[in-house]
Formats: C-alpha cells, structure tokens, sequence
C-alpha cells in the first residue's frame, strides 16, 4: 500500500522528462545517466562534469578535496585520478595521480599529505600516507601507516579529519579486524554476542564467523599512532562525518537478506558517540535499537546500501539544506537530505529524498568549500562512472545559515563529553567513581549510557559495593548492566538483588525494557539464578505479559522462556499465532525453538502448524532459510513418540506462490474513488480499532509496510501518514496507487534486444548486470537484466503497489481501515473515542 508516502513525494521536483532519456539509451550500453535524468529539489541544477571512460579510468568510489581545490577520486580497484574543474575559459581536466597505490574507498587530503584507505586492488589493505616531498608533482613518499585486512566491501572506508584539524578519523566495515596493537579503546574490551536464548547464523552462511565487535569507528594521529577505537557494533558504515559542533554521524547499511524478519534492521543514521556499541551481530542476533546497551538510531531510512555522507556546511544552498546531512544509497539512487535538531544530548530528525536517478549507483559526495557547490560520484562494481556537480540557481537566500541548537542541549553536550572524557585513558579515583554513579540516574538516556561506560572504565572493586546504596531505577539498572558486563561469576547475586528492588509496576515502557534486558545480561555473563531467584524473577515480571507493546511483549517472551515460567509457552504460543504481523511472529517462532519444558499436545500442534501458514510469507534472500532452520532446530528436540503423534504437521511446508494470498477472502466489489470519497469525514462513525487493525492486516499492508512498530519495510512508513495527507489523498494512495508515484518507488521497463521486457526496481548493479525487483511482495526474486542487451529503457507508469487490495473488503472495513491508517495505529487517537 501507498508507495508514494515515504519521504517527500510532494515536494517540488525539477519538471524532468524521464522518458526522453531512457528511450534513447540504446543496447551500446547505458553510459553514464544523464544530468537532466537526475531529480532535485526546485531551484537546484544538476551537471555531468566528466564521464568517466571505464576502460582507462574504471568505476570511482571515493572522493576529496585537494589543497588548490581540485578534487581527487579513486577507481575502486584501480588508481588514483586528479580532477581540476571547469573554469569559463578551461574544461575540467582528469589525469591520472602518479602514485603506485590504488583501490581506496577512503581518501583525505590532509597535512600536506594524501591518505589513502586501501580495500582493493593489489596492494595491501590499510592506510598509506603519500606525500610530494620534492614538490614535483608526484607523490615519491608512500608509507603503509596503519595496515587493514581489506574485507571485500565490508573493509576499511572513509577517513576524515577531526574538527580540531589534529587527527584523522577513519571506519571499517564488520569484516575489517580491529589492529593487533590497539593502545586504547574508548569501548570496553568486554565485548561479546549477549543472546539471552543464543542466535542462528545467516542462513546462507554469509558472515556466519564474523562475531562481536563487527564494524567500528576510530581514530589516529596523522603517522598512524596513537590508534583509538571510538565506537563499535557497525555492520558496514563506509562514510563518516562532524555536523557543525563537532559531533559525529555515520549512515550504518542494512542486511537486505533479513527483510521480513524481526531482526532486520533498516539502514539508518547514527550519532557516533564515544563508547558507542550499535548492536549488529551476525544472523538472527542484531540486538533491536532500544536496548539499554546499544546505542540505537537518529533516524531510520530503509533497505539499500549506504555510500558517502558529508554535512551541507559551507555550501551556497538555503539555509534549510545548509544544514542538512545529505547521505547516499547506491542501490536505490538516492541522496536523502537528513534534518536533525537537539534532543537532549543528542538528536532525532527526519529526511527526504533530495536527489534520485535510475540508475544513479551514488558512491561518494563532497561540498566544495571554494564555489559552495556539491559534488558526486557514482560508479562501484565496475559499474559506469560519473563526476556530478549540484549547484543552487534559485531565487533563496545562500547567505551562511545559523547552527541550530539550545542551550539546554549545549550543557547536556558539555555533561555528555564530561563523561565521555572518563573513556579515554581514565584515572582510577573516587571523584570519576562518583561522577559516573550519579549520572546513571539522569534522565537523558545518552548521558546515562556515557555515564555506565565511564563506570566499565573504572575497575570494579572500586564501585561494586555502591549498588546497594542507588535509589533510582535507571541507576540499578544501568549499574547492574555494567557488573554484568566487567564483574566476575560471583556477582550474580548483587546483581538479582539490585534488580529485584526495582517496582516494575512503577516503571513505563522504556524502563521495563531496561529492565528485561539488565536482567538478560546477569543470566547471560553471570550466570542463571536459582530457584528462589528465578521464582521472585518470575513474580515480578509475569503479570505484564502479554502487553499492548510489541516490544515488550518480544522481551518478556525471551525472559519467560528462558526462566521457563508457569503458562509461558501456552501464552508465547498464543503470541504467534495471533500476531499481526510476520516480524512479530517469526520472533516467537525463534524463542520457542530450543525450549524444552511445559509443552502439550495442542500447543506442538499450533506450533508447527504455524510454519504452513508462514509459507506464503516473503522476505529477502535468507528468508525462507532461516524459517526452515528455526522449523529444525524446534524437531530436533522432539522424542520419537512425539513425532509420531504429530505426524504430517512435521512434514516440511509447501512454499506458496508469493501472490497466491493476494485475495484471501471473496471480493465485494471492485471499489473506485466515487463510491468512498463521500464517507471518509464521517466522524460520527463508530470507528472500530481493532477491526482497522485487522484489515491492515487483510489487505497486505503488513506485506511492505509499518505502522508503529510492526509491518514491513519494503515500502514507506505509515505511522505518520495520516498527519501529513488527507484522508481522500489517503484513500487515493490505496485505491489507485498509479496515479502519484514516489521518486523511491517508481518502477523502471526495460525492453531487451530478444523482446523480453521486465518492470521493477533496480536494487543492484555489477558489471554489465543490472539487478531487478520485479516484485515488492517477494523481495528476494530478482530478475538480471544485460546492459548491452538493451533496446529501450524508460519510467513504468505503473507502480509496484498493487492494486486491488480493498476489493475485499466491505465498507465498514474499509472505513475502519483509513481510520486506522489516518491514527496512525494508535489506539487513543480521538478517531477511536466512543460517540455518543
């Protein structure tokens, strides 16, 4: 449903005819794309500045600004290219660096030298410093400085300089390995997996032995030494960068293979703080954001592949765009434009799509701080390359724009770094003791992580005792999670204790997950209580599952299970087989594999027949694998003679036709716009919640889309819909979802040489093979189209919603559907208010 909603689709664009570019493009191959093909805000001018040729000069990734303003590129698996720009009396000039190194996806100019982040070609991997110490225009000076494993496209990437202008930043993806000698790591050296009920790996084995701490962030000093972890738990972050106060943001990549499942996690912008652990773990074990140990996201953006990233500081755009983070997506061709403002110490926004293009592969991006413009890349995978330039022609003021902040959120900055500094080569004394327990208690959730991280600093003899004596639920939890984390065996009962004070009752929903996770973390590194524990545990905790959060109920679920609480499986059972979306489902699915006790008849029965009804479901490319890995995991556990009572409910599902399901009810009528438009103000209707919520559900919305917490994420996010678009714009979306079709969702036709044509998304590139999502229902089918076999390429008219979705309903249901969708899932909205 409503594929036009994500992002900004009614923003002004640039009137561009798409279909006068594609129809030209012939089976000679595609070329770079077009400047006038590319979409851009009103006001803004995009510019082909030079095409790259691949035969001499390959497919550019990586991208900076040289000391005279010229700008450097780097082949992905090649050399190193020196670009000076167009002047009113010159064109812009390409000639090769002379320097024997290559294959960077990392580049800055910084202290008279060029940095180079090797991850191809044949060189080794790792940072190397060239400099020209002869001042004869080559770089005769190569040191390998800091040497990386490469890891493939998961290896080192970005390197950027510190605000300050003393160090260099730099990141590597989850296959890069950390340095064998790491002076310091403002992350504790106690990393680790931390499932409470263990993990599956991929279920096509991708990653399957790469383990905790995965991708991270660091920095150096501009020789190499003096190497600092900053923050780990990335899964492939291949750009980095400062926002005007000096804070640090990365845009961190999805496992697009998890799509449907519960532990995907879309690609995301993250606020890069010291200490920072961002939860990505290999498989089914990705740790959700809300864990009280991992960092979470600023801003959730969705499947691709995240590329470069800069700020929009110095650029000649308005203010608004000024002071945005423009980060790239190379599968999808987008630049979203990402506005963040102050939320305690640190921040939350929302995007757009500020720039997209098919196929537009965007690898690296930069603001020049000469002529203010930007400039980027794409190329990758030895794709067609291009050097772009966006420039503002607008009537809008370009004047500097002002910093957006408060002064509350500049002192809880000031507390946050206080702490932060406490991670850094930290004096063991009572005063840091002291100034890290009193603000496990604060009421900024950052500053209580900052604040738990200084305590692991600090050796735990020195804090272990002042448990007993926190008053504040946060700091017993916050504190507990740190004893977990840096304390010994013996702990454990310190650990039970502080936790068992705590009045659950008295705790919202942010305090219970805090809670249930702390209590994981004493299982997991401390070891399992014993029955009276268990039983007080137990006591606690039962009474609020199930709940009206999902979250929640996911955490309790994990916890009961494991305590093996009276009833758990009965009610867990009931969760999975009545909840509303797959995510919520396969979750459950997953924490009843291994359990062992409390079972009966009928609920191995409802169990295992959940994994036939689950067949028609869809995810990306492990999905079906992982289903059927959890499916073997929960048989293996079953004696002979409960496998023969359960008989055929054993037998391994039948996979459905993905559209099979389409219509799982008789229709009632083929709706149009006519026959609705003039009920959907009718708030004297008694609007039903939970039939709104069902009919989500009837009408595959859960398919590719979220609302709240659950659904889908193939296509846009619902939860806020209603307050951005009538409830006629809404019903439009639905009913003819062709008629207003988001930049992000629009379907591409190619026509090849045979005759053959194929529609859908273009979602990879390589080589001279382009990579389509033919169907948004079924995520991991993709079709390959040749590029030198191609006739004709244009923009589909049609989108990748289907239509038809309310034909079976009747209008009863469908008014509680847009009612639902117009509240958002909430079910306080006045929408849901009992009328008098």
């Amino acid at each position: 449903m409503m594929y036009r909603f994500l992002g900004l689709s009614s923003m002004a664009t640039v009137a561009l005819l798409w279909g006068s570019f594609f129809s030209s493009l012939s089976a000679a191959g595609l070329g770079a794309t077009p400047a006038d093909s590319v979409r851009v805000p009103e006001g803004f001018k995009v510019e082909l500045v030079y095409e790259v040729p691949s035969d001499s000069e390959g497919s550019w990734v990586s991208l900076t600004v040289g000391p005279d303003g010229h700008l450097l590129a780097c082949d992905q698996n090649g050399g190193l290219f020196k670009i000076t720009l167009a002047t009113d009396s010159e064109p812009v000039k390409v000639e090769p660096v002379e320097a024997a190194i290559g294959g960077a996806q990392g580049l800055l100019y910084a202290f008279d030298s060029l940095y180079v982040n090797v991850n191809g070609g044949k060189d080794e991997g790792g940072v190397y410093r060239l400099q020209d110490k002869d001042d004869n225009g080559s770089f005769e000076s190569i040191e390998h400085i800091l040497p990386l494993n490469k890891g493939g496209e998961h290896g080192p990437h970005a390197l950027i300089l510190s605000p300050d202008g003393k160090q260099i930043y730099l990141c590597g993806g989850n296959n890069t390995i950390l340095p064998k000698e790491v002076p310091h790591s403002r992350v504790p050296r106690v990393w680790d997996e931390d499932h409470l009920l263990g993990r599956m790996p991929d279920a096509r084995g991708h990653n399957a032995n790469r383990l905790a701490p995965g991708g991270f962030v660091a920095k150096m000093d501009p020789d190499g030494s003096n190497f600092e972890v900053i923050a780990t738990g990335f899964r492939n972050e291949y750009d980095i960068a400062f926002n005007s106060v000096g804070e640090l943001f990365t845009y961190d990549a999805d496992m697009e293979w998890d799509v449907g499942t519960p532990w995907y996690r879309p690609t995301r912008v993250n606020h890069v703080v010291s200490g920072g652990e961002f939860g990505w773990r290999n498989g089914t074990g990705k740790w959700p954001e809300y864990y009280v140990d991992s960092v979470g996201a600023v801003v959730n953006i969705g499947p691709g592949s995240p590329t470069g990233i800069c700020f929009g500081t110095g650029a000649k755009f308005p203010a608004k765009y000024q002071q945005a983070l423009y980060v790239l997506d190379w599968s999808y061709g987008n630049i979203f434009a990402v506005y963040m403002k102050p939320d305690g110490s640190t921040y939350t926004g929302e995007y757009e799509t500020f720039s997209t293009g098919s196929p537009l592969p965007v690898t690296d991006i930069v603001i020049h701080p000469k002529d203010g413009n930007m400039y980027f890349t794409i190329g990758g995978r030895n794709t067609q390359s291009g050097l772009y330039q966006v420039s503002y022609v607008g009537k809008e003021s370009t004047a500097p724009a002002p910093i957006i902040d408060t002064v509350e959120a500049k002192e809880l900055r000031a507390l946050r770094h206080r702490l932060e500094d406490l991670h850094f080569h930290p004096e063991a004394n009572a005063a840091n003791v002291d100034f890290a327990i009193e603000n496990l208690s604060n009421a900024d959730r950052q500053i209580r992580y900052a604040a738990r991280i200084a305590l692991e600093h600090q050796p735990v003899e020195s804090w272990r005792n002042r448990l007993s004596d926190l008053d504040s639920p946060n700091a017993k939890m916050a504190a507990v999670v740190a004893l977990a984390r840096t304390g010994e065996k013996s702990d454990s009962k310190l650990a039970l204790q502080t936790l068992l004070s705590i009045d659950v009752d008295g705790l919202d929903t942010a305090g219970k997950l805090d809670l249930l996770r702390a209590y994981s973390l004493s299982f997991i590194r401390l070891g399992a209580p014993d029955e009276d524990q268990r039983a007080k545990i137990i006591a606690g905790i039962d009474s609020h599952f199930p709940s009206s959060d999902p979250r929640l109920n996911r955490e309790m679920a994990l916890v009961l299970i494991y305590l093996n609480a009276p009833n758990a499986i009965d009610r867990v059972v009931d969760q999975l087989v009545g909840g509303p979306s797959q995510e919520d489902q396969i979750h459950y699915a997953f924490v009843l594999r291994d359990a062992k006790e409390g079972w009966d008849e009928k609920n191995r029965k409802r169990y295992f027949r959940w994994f036939k009804n689950a067949a028609s479901s869809r995810g990306g490319m492990s999905f079906g694998g992982f289903l059927e890995n959890i499916r073997q995991a929960a048989i293996s556990h079953l004696d002979d003679a409960t496998k023969t009572s359960l008989g055929k409910i054993l037998d391994k599902p039948e996979v459905r036709d993905p559209l099979a399901d389409l219509e799982p009810r008789e229709m009632v009528k083929q709706w149009h716009m006519d026959d609705l438009v003039d009920v959907l103000n009718d708030d004297e209707f008694a609007y039903d919640f939970e039939q709104g919520k069902q009919m989500f559900a009837v009408a595959q919305c859960y398919k590719c889309h979220r609302i709240g917490n659950q659904g889908g994420v193939l296509g846009p996010d619902l939860t806020g819909a209603g307050g951005r678009f009538s409830p006629k714009d809404l019903l439009t979306a639905v009913i003819d979802p062709n008629q207003s079709i988001s930049d992000q969702y629009a379907a591409t036709q190619f026509l090849t040489d045979s005759g053959q044509v194929i529609v859908g998304k273009i979602v990879n590139l390589s080589n001279n093979d382009i990579r389509v999502m033919t169907n948004m229902l079924d995520p991991s089918q993709l079709a390959t189209v040749k590029s030198d076999e191609l006739e004709s390429v244009e923009l589909s008219k049609n989108s990748m919603m289907p239509a038809g979705l309310l034909d079976s309903l009747t209008e009863p249901e469908i008014r509680n559907l847009m009612a639902y969708l117009r509240a958002g899932g909430n079910s306080e909205h006045p929408l849901f208010k009992a009328k008098k």
